[in-house]
């Protein structure tokens, strides 16, 4: 079943998708979306920008964890990773980002 992107959301509130690795685990969560269309494109720019490294921005949060951000091409983010416990788990779930953005299918879970 993973890797996978997973689109959530219902008519008259927010889409979303998180793309999911191997073992089920979240890797990158995406902004809200105001249509399922709008979400759709929104994996499809992770497709296309996940390979890339220059595409991804490594941050710390105000209590010190490691996390990053993934961005489009015109600088938008386009989905988020949860907060790590070190920069290198950080930098493993870029990889994993790496390899599984490109060709992970899609499961609807949308009410719609």
């Amino acid at each position: 079943m993973y890797p996978a992107y997973v689109l959530t959301g219902a008519a008259n509130e927010h889409y979303r998708f998180n793309l999911k690795a191997g073992n089920g685990q979240v890797i990158l969560t995406s902004e809200a979306y105001s249509s399922k269309e709008a979400a759709k494109h929104g994996i499809e720019s992770v497709r296309v920008n996940s390979p890339l490294n220059e595409r991804y921005e490594r941050r710390t949060a105000k209590d010190g964890r490691p996390y990053f951000v993934l961005k489009a091409v015109n600088t938008q983010i386009i989905g988020q990773s949860q907060m790590y416990s070190s920069a290198g788990a950080m930098e493993h779930g870029i990889e994993s980002v790496k390899a599984n953005g490109p060709t992970s299918p899609i499961i609807d879970e949308t009410a719609d």
